[in-house]
């Protein structure tokens, strides 16, 4: 059954990174015409175009694309329930919904960053993916620049941000654990 749980968190995880990579690209107001972000917004219309008809924005935010990834949290809860037939109980597949998403939000968050940081050693400028992940993750870095000079030509400001990323992350779920209890 590991190998079933394996496959049903991967497959979810990896669409919901790429919904939730849509409402950060429009956060980011990153390039649309870029092929990459063509790819995400693909991926996600089938579902986001009808849903952004009914539900509109909020303040520059996607709530249609935030709710899609939310019910794609919550129905990989409920096909692991059902897979391991464990009782269903609506409140707790919401809560549990809404801590996928948190989570996933932090390793999208994790995963951009460091594929820009191997892409700096590799492409040095020269790729499409590059040029989105730096639009995505040069909005955190820059304030952690202002602050933390670069090193003789090396800049730290990417594993301030990935250890300030990893504590906050422990903290926030530590807390609603707690919460939780």
């Amino acid at each position: 059954m590991n190998a079933v749980n394996f496959l049903i968190d991967t497959v979810f995880d990896l669409y919901l990174m790429v919904v939730l990579l849509r409402v950060w690209l429009q956060l980011a107001r990153a390039d649309f015409y870029n092929p990459f972000s063509q790819f995400i917004v693909k991926a996600t219309q089938p579902v986001v175009a009808p849903l952004r008809r009914i539900i509109p924005g909020f303040g520059g935010l996607d709530v249609a694309t935030l709710l899609f990834a939310l019910v794609i949290a919550a129905a990989k809860i409920l096909t692991l329930t059902m897979v391991f037939n464990y009782p269903v109980v609506p409140i707790a597949i919401l809560i549990q919904a809404l801590l996928v998403l948190l989570s996933a939000v932090f390793n999208l968050v994790f995963w951009v960053l460091v594929i820009r940081a191997v892409l700096s050693w590799v492409s040095q400028g020269r790729h499409p993916i590059e040029a989105v992940m730096i639009q995505l993750t040069e909005p955190l870095l820059s304030p952690i620049r202002r602050v933390i000079p670069s090193l003789g030509g090396l800049d730290l400001s990417m594993l301030v941000l990935l250890l300030g990323l990893q504590f906050f992350e422990k903290l926030v779920l530590g807390f609603i654990a707690q919460l939780l209890g």
